[in-house]
This record gives C-alpha cells, structure tokens and sequence, in this order.
C-alpha cells in the first residue's frame, strides 16, 4: 500500500476529487495549509499598505491506495492539479506498513 501527499492549489481540489473517483479511490483526507516554496509567498495591497504574504494556502490531499493503483493516481493528481504556473504543489508517496479498519478490524488492503 502506498501513501499518497499532495499539497495543491486550492480551487483545484474539486477537479482532484471528481478525477481520483474513476478510478477506484474511495476516500481521501483534505486537510487546509499553509506553505511555501520557491513561490515563497506574496506581496499584497490593503488599505493602501503593502505587505508580505509568506505563506500562502493550500490544501493537502492523503489517500492510502493498494501499491498496483498508486502510479495512476500520483499522475491524475499531477495532471489535473497542473495550472502551469508557480505553486502547483506537490506530490509524495511514502510506504503504509498497515492499516486497519476501527470499526470491523479489517485490516491492510481490506481495510481501505
């Protein structure tokens, strides 16, 4: 099973969502954050004074998917995340040891 982070923009999240389910993803976790990178935030106007914006917001997606969908799934979310421009975001797949269902104890592939 493979873990899959991303952190987009976040008006993207719903084209994301609407993407991931044809293929088989059943859930995901959406939590709102605030970060930066090479974008390295922003300067904006209010009321007539400027000021630094050094985290912007984001939004980070984490799905647990069997190892055998998790490169179809790190390529939708490239793709349907892609505006072309800086702050994009970006994607992480870490290894899942386990997982288990709380409520049956069903656990691993079963699980999700």
């Amino acid at each position: 099973m493979k873990l899959i982070m991303a952190v987009i923009k976040p008006f993207k999240l719903d084209d994301v969502r609407e993407a991931l389910t044809p293929l088989g993803v059943q859930g995901l976790t959406v939590t709102e954050v605030k970060g930066f990178g090479r974008q390295k935030g922003q300067t904006e106007i209010y009321r007539g004074a400027e000021y630094h914006v050094s985290f912007l917001p984001k939004v980070k997606i984490e799905v647990v998917v069997p190892e055998t969908l998790a490169e179809q799934v790190v390529e939708t979310i490239a793709r349907t995340a892609n505006t072309g421009k800086i702050g994009d975001g970006k994607i992480f797949v870490l290894d899942v040891e386990r997982a288990v269902r709380i409520r049956t104890g069903e656990q691993d592939a079963e699980a999700l």
